[in-house]
């Protein structure tokens, strides 16, 4: 799969994540200091969700401090789905039931232990058949909205 990762800053979590999503053998877009770049956490939001929103990349994961900022703009674009989720079992949640798209961790406060837990839960739940409508609804809320 190919996955794009962006975060503000590059700490032992960032290496991390890069570490865990290559070792799953995904192909990986960085983007941000992770990437030797200098940029903000709205620029990278922004860069990780319209990489998603494109198709160009599959599934996306942002980090920033708290991972609240990074969540809050890349929902701004059209079919983006950002679902900040601080353990496993809230990121098997965002892709069982919203069909999430994008990860978003914080750097501060997850642990290398509980970001390779959510990684696994995150890529081995996708969106259920039972929640379709719900997730179309999503979709139509953001349409009556980006108007």
């Amino acid at each position: 799969m190919k996955i794009v990762f962006g975060s503000d800053k590059k700490n032992h979590l960032a290496d991390f994540i890069i570490s865990e999503l290559e070792k799953r053998n995904h192909k990986v877009d960085l983007y941000g200091p992770v990437a030797g770049e200098g940029t903000e956490w709205t620029d990278v939001a922004l860069n990780v969700a319209e990489k998603v929103a494109s198709g160009e990349c599959e599934q996306g994961i942002v980090c920033c401090w708290t991972g609240t900022g990074v969540s809050i703009a890349a929902n701004k674009v059209p079919g983006i789905r950002a679902a900040l989720c601080c353990d496993a079992e809230t990121a098997s949640g965002a892709r069982k039931w919203n069909n999430a798209n994008i990860l978003a961790m914080s750097l501060r406060a997850t642990s290398n232990a509980v970001a390779g837990e959510i990684l696994e839960a995150w890529f081995s739940s996708g969106p259920e058949d039972s929640e379709k409508e719900n997730i179309l609804k999503v979709s139509e809320i953001e349409k009556k909205y980006s108007k």
